[in-house]
C-alpha cells in the first residue's frame, strides 16, 4: 500500500503543477476508441442490457488488466522506476490543472466583458447551448461543471487509487468514460447502457458524498446560514438533482457560496429545467468562478488527507 500512496500522491502533485502536455493523445481516447468499437459491434438486435453488460466487463477488464500489466512490470524492474510509472499514470487520471484552466479560460474573458468570447470558451466545456447566456448564466454553468467534477475528475480517481493503486484509478476512468458514451437514457442506449450508467452511479457514490461535505464543512463559507442548516438543506436539495451523485457537490458549493444553482438550460434548443439548489443570498457573478476553484483545491487536499490517514490507520492495524 506504501508504494501506491506515495505514486499517488506523487501524480497528484504532477497534475496540480503540469497538468496534461498538449498535443498527446490521452489514454481516455484509447478508452473511448475501444468503447466505439465494441458498441458498432453489440449494440444492436435483441438482448442488449445484456450486451452492455459484456461491453462494461470487457472495457473494464482490459483497461485494469492493461495498467496492472504496465505497473507490475514497473515494480519488477525497480522500486523507484515503479512508482515513478505509477505517478504518471495517476497523474493524467486527474483533471485538476485542466479544470481550472478550463474554467479560467471562461472567466478571463468574462471579467473583461467579453461575454462573446467566454461564451464561446464555455461551449467547450458544457453541452449547454451557450449562445444567449448572460455573466450570471455563464457563471453559473462553470461553476455547476468544476463542483461536479471536483468528484468526478479529482476525488473519485484519488479514492480508487488509494484502494488499488493506478489500475483502480483506471478502472475508474473506464467505467465514468463508459457512462460519458453510452449512458445515455435515449432509444439508442437507454438498455445498452444501462449496465454501465448504474456502475458509474455505485463508483461515485462515497466520493461524491465525502466531497460534497468537505465543501460544506471546510471552505470558506458565504452563506448566513448556519453549518447545521446548510447541512440539513444540502442533504434535501442533492436529491433533486437528476444525477444520484452530482447534486451533493453542486448543492454543497450552492450553499457554501450563498447562490442558487440550478434551472432553465437550453440543449440545441430544447428546454430543460434543473432543480434548483440553495438559496440566493448573493447574485452570481464571476468571481465566484474563482471561488469555486479554491473550493476544488481546499477539497482534494482535504480528500488527500483522509486518504493518507485512513491509510496510516490501517497500516498500525495490520
Amino acid at each position: 500500500m506504501s508504494a501506491h500512496i506515495i505514486a499517488l500522491t506523487f501524480g497528484l502533485l504532477l497534475d496540480r503543477i503540469i497538468g496534461d502536455p498538449p498535443n498527446w493523445t490521452h489514454p481516455v481516447r484509447w478508452i473511448g476508441r475501444l468503447i466505439t468499437n465494441l458498441t458498432t459491434l453489440l449494440n444492436k438486435g435483441r438482448h442488449r442490457k445484456i450486451k452492455g453488460i459484456i461491453l462494461l466487463i470487457s472495457v473494464v477488464a482490459v483497461t485494469f488488466a492493461s495498467v496492472f500489466a504496465l505497473v507490475f512490470t514497473a515494480y519488477k524492474i525497480h522500486f523507484v522506476f515503479g512508482i515513478v510509472v505509477e505517478s504518471i499514470l495517476c497523474a493524467i487520471g486527474f483533471a485538476q490543472k485542466s479544470l481550472k484552466d478550463a474554467a479560467m479560460s471562461v472567466y478571463q474573458p468574462l471579467v473583461n466583458g467579453d461575454l462573446k468570447e467566454a461564451r464561446m470558451k464555455l461551449s467547450w466545456i458544457v453541452g449547454r447551448d451557450t449562445e444567449k447566456l448572460s455573466e450570471s448564466e455563464i457563471t453559473r454553468a462553470v461553476v455547476e461543471t468544476v463542483s461536479e467534477n471536483t468528484s468526478d475528475g479529482i476525488t473519485a480517481p484519488l479514492f480508487f487509487a488509494f484502494l488499488f493503486g493506478a489500475p483502480g484509478l483506471w478502472l475508474y476512468k473506464a467505467v465514468n468514460t463508459l457512462d460519458s458514451m453510452v449512458g445515455h437514457e435515449n432509444e439508442k442506449f437507454q438498455d445498452f447502457g444501462y449496465a454501465s450508467a448504474k456502475m458509474d452511479d455505485v463508483l461515485n457514490y462515497i466520493p461524491s458524498r465525502v466531497t460534497g461535505y468537505i465543501i460544506l464543512t471546510w471552505t470558506k463559507n458565504f452563506s448566513k446560514q448556519t453549518l447545521r442548516t446548510r447541512l440539513a438543506n444540502w442533504w434535501k436539495d442533492a436529491k433533486k438533482h437528476p444525477s444520484p451523485n452530482s447534486g451533493y457537490l453542486e448543492a454543497a458549493t450552492a450553499y457554501q457560496l450563498g447562490v442558487q444553482l440550478g434551472g432553465l438550460n437550453m440543449y440545441k434548443g430544447i428546454p430543460s429545467n434543473r432543480p434548483r439548489m440553495g438559496i440566493s443570498e448573493n447574485p452570481l457573478r464571476a468571481i465566484h468562478i474563482l471561488y469555486t476553484i479554491r473550493q476544488m483545491h481546499i477539497a482534494i487536499f482535504l480528500f488527500w488527507i483522509m486518504m493518507m490517514v485512513i491509510g496510516g490507520v490501517l497500516s498500525g492495524i495490520t
